[in-house]
């Protein structure tokens, strides 16, 4: 008898000692330990790969394809549709009532890059997109570097520089076109009192001016929030490190700060190429219209001239595929000419 005891004592001994995957006996009933919350909730989390990416595997299909039907529905109903019936109604010819339709093979494509009005489209295109898109850099980085040295009111400063990105582009196109216009407008007021002759109705040159300044002024908010993020991400005993060895501020920025941002500098320029042969649309048509005489009507504008007010759908059409094409072409150029300068390791 007193070896069966000293047998069982044993053996709760060495059950206690073993962990959560037995049992302990209180009251002739068996209780498990325990399991953390953690623990618990990590069986339903997706599981991770060795590179780091997240696994989801579902026991039904149906399960997973109802999870990507409303991304595959949107691309499917805004892009691809889209993208089909604009490249097929470039190689027709259709009447304005949309009645008939006459193939025409590439002469709606022709006759574009034969028109003097196409040409000086594609022109103010190609000039206004790269100086927005290296004046909108500039300034944001700027802001950005500048944003560290302010000390008081650095919530106010950030705000202000933030505040364009809540504006819709028609609302920030009618701001600007009040601020200047020759009549009521106060800076076209004191550009009159300095003896410049601004007129953005009449002077081609100020109507292209008003539109840079309305979309630099636009976009630039949405540069300065990811260069802030690329600055701070910079190692700062790097900083300190060449503080101490008596490089200014200046100095600091371009040597060490400027290369390790890079690829920030890199997104910011192929998105400010789209932003400028795109998105600019709303800022013109509040603006100047595409006038005077056509000065302002970009690729974009364009399109929607030709294809919603003269009713030409083929050509219309055929301008919106030139105007991807060129857009694709930009971003290889930037992908081939500039990637090569990036540094994607700190």
């Amino acid at each position: 008898m007193p070896l069966l005891v000293a047998t069982k004592s044993c053996a709760n001994m060495s059950n206690s000692m073993r962990g959560s995957n037995v049992s302990t006996e209180l009251g002739g009933a068996s209780v498990r330990p325990p399991v953390s919350l953690g623990l618990a909730f990590s069986r339903f989390l997706p599981k991770t790969s060795d590179s780091g990416l997240k696994i989801a595997h579902f026991p039904r299909p149906w399960v997973a394809l109802g999870l990507l039907a409303p991304q595959l529905l949107i691309l499917l109903f805004f892009f691809f549709i889209p993208s089909y019936k604009a490249l097929s109604l470039a190689f027709v010819q259709v009447d304005p009532f949309g009645a008939r339709e006459i193939f025409v093979g590439f002469d709606n494509f022709t006759r574009l890059l034969l028109s003097p009005d196409y040409q000086r489209s594609a022109l103010f295109t190609l000039w206004f997109t790269v100086v927005q898109a290296v004046v909108t850099l500039g300034l944001a980085m700027l802001f950005a570097f500048a944003t560290d040295f302010v000390i008081r009111g650095r919530g106010i400063y950030k705000s202000v520089i933030l505040m364009p990105y809540a504006i819709a582009p028609v609302i920030s196109g009618v701001l600007w076109a009040f601020l200047f216009n020759p009549a009521v407008g106060p800076m076209a007021q004191f550009l009159h009192s300095i003896g410049l002759p601004w007129d953005p109705n009449r002077r081609p040159f100020d109507a292209q001016m008003l539109v840079l300044v309305a979309s630099v002024w636009k976009h630039i908010c949405y540069d300065y929030i990811f260069l802030v993020a690329a600055l701070l991400a910079v190692p700062h005993s790097l900083l300190e490190a060449a503080k101490l060895d008596g490089a200014k501020p200046v100095r600091r920025f371009f040597t060490i700060s400027l290369p390790l941002i890079t690829p920030t500098i890199f997104f910011l320029m192929v998105m400010n190429i789209v932003y400028g042969l795109f998105e600019t649309f709303g800022i013109i048509d509040a603006v100047t219209r595409g006038g005077p005489a056509g000065a302002t009507n970009s690729l974009v504008y364009k399109v929607y001239q030709d294809g919603f007010v003269q009713l030409n759908l083929g050509s219309s059409a055929a301008q919106s595929v030139i105007l991807m094409i060129v857009a694709i072409l930009f971003t290889i150029l930037q992908f081939r000419a500039l990637e090569r300068k990036v540094n994607y390791q700190v």
